[in-house]
């Protein structure tokens, strides 16, 4: 017999395959600037109404071959994989995080880097939709974080000290989630300015820019430096590999969004490496 523990983890990856299936419309309709409430679910290729047996998360893409039940053209391998890597973060926070406030917003923010992932590896952009909701719900999650009561016996003692400033940031989520705002925002946007002055043109997009400063809503300030250093870290990785791959070619554009968001997942479950100890 499963125990509620075991049955709790279970629930959790359906639910979270379920909202990967959500985020698969929200993936291939918000860049096309359509609703992604009506119509329902179809075939892009055909326009055939999916039927809900055929809608299955991960199951119905097995069990049709990865093909449409109706026109038999194939079914792209994303929808799957979006549905399983939603499936697995949700169960990995629960499993890291119980059943609480903190694991409810984490969830939201994780729906919503995943989507602007497979959206950024797609058509290179980030939609406004996405990260300026983000940034709002993080400033929320942080307000409730937030010990009103004795916030203003901590601002009281504040001297205009650095060290006086960050310690403040501590203890108030709140001004640390404003904070990060501003600095998450701020660094990218004095990196794509100035690229763009040196280089005359553009090279790095606005999206990356609300992106890391919806990140700095839920994490603060250690969250932006540490997804900022990670996230640079991994696309110079990858983008030399495949400059290599490519014998020298520079021309590949690879987008930044991808990067930020698995800095974001792995400060989540490492808590930023203790930011380096």
């Amino acid at each position: 017999m499963l125990s509620a523990e075991i049955f709790t983890y279970i629930l959790s990856f359906i639910f979270g395959s379920i909202i990967g299936s959500f985020l698969n419309v929200c993936i291939y309709r918000l860049p096309r600037e359509e609703s992604i409430v009506y119509p329902g679910s179809h075939c892009t290729s055909c326009d055939q109404s999916i039927s809900f047996y055929n809608n299955i998360p991960i199951l119905s893409y097995l069990f049709l071959n990865g093909k449409c039940s109706k026109c038999k053209s194939k079914i792209s391998p994303r929808y799957p994989i979006v549905e399983i890597l939603t499936g697995l973060l949700f169960l990995a926070t629960v499993w890291s995080f119980a059943l609480t406030t903190q694991t409810f917003f984490y969830l939201i923010f994780l729906s919503s880097i995943v989507a602007i992932t497979f959206i950024d590896l797609e058509q290179m952009i980030i939609p406004n939709v996405i990260t300026y909701p983000g940034i709002i719900v993080g400033i929320l999650y942080n307000a409730l974080r937030t010990d009103w009561h004795n916030s203003l016996e901590s601002i009281n003692k504040f001297s205009f000290g650095i060290q006086d400033f960050f310690s403040l940031l501590n203890e108030l989520p709140i001004l640390n989630s404003l904070f990060g705002v501003i600095l998450g925002g701020g660094i990218l946007l004095v990196i794509a300015y100035s690229y763009e002055i040196i280089k005359k043109r553009q090279g790095m997009g606005m999206g990356d820019v609300k992106l890391l400063a919806m990140i700095g809503a839920f994490f603060g300030w250690e969250g932006v430096l540490f997804v900022i250093f990670l996230g640079s870290i991994l696309g110079s990785v990858i983008g030399i590999s495949i400059i290599i791959a490519n014998k020298g070619d520079f021309k590949y554009a690879l987008p930044f969004g991808p990067f930020l968001s698995i800095a974001a997942v792995i400060y989540i479950f490492t808590d930023g490496f203790k930011l380096f100890l």
